[in-house]
């Protein structure tokens, strides 16, 4: 992804933080798996709320710097983005979105265990658990 995209007028190399970019004209492509969309398909089945979806968001913390979360809300507010795929929503939030921007979302199940997960571009590293990245 290069710097221009990015720009929105000022200098948007100037800024470190992703989080105080000008979130106008910036990319909000954000992908759900194969995986993770059958995956939410049967969790959200068990749910009484037909309205539910996954909430994923990044927030400052965890051994890297920033860190995800998920966990299912069933509204949106005025600076959500949603996205769809096979019937499941994923929903995230503008200031969230400039560190998802071109990543995707999927769903592990293997020796370890089995989580949700991002497979993040912009990361340029990330802890063990998968739930920390630095960009």
């Amino acid at each position: 992804m290069s710097d221009a995209a990015f720009e929105t007028g000022a200098d948007a190399d100037a800024f470190d933080d992703p989080f105080a970019l000008d979130a106008a004209g910036a990319p909000t492509e954000f992908g759900i798996s194969e995986a993770a969309a059958k995956r939410l398909a049967f969790l959200l089945s068990q749910e009484d709320d037909p309205d539910q979806m996954l909430r994923v968001t990044v927030s400052g913390g965890g051994c890297s710097g920033y860190q995800y979360s998920f966990g299912f809300d069933s509204e949106t507010t005025p600076d959500d983005l949603v996205f769809e795929r096979d019937g499941v929503k994923v929903v995230t939030d503008k200031a969230s979105i400039g560190l998802l921007a071109g990543g995707q979302v999927d769903y592990i199940d293997d020796l370890v265990g089995a989580y949700f997960t991002v497979n993040n571009p912009n990361a340029s590293s990330s802890c063990g658990c998968g739930v920390s990245f630095s960009v």
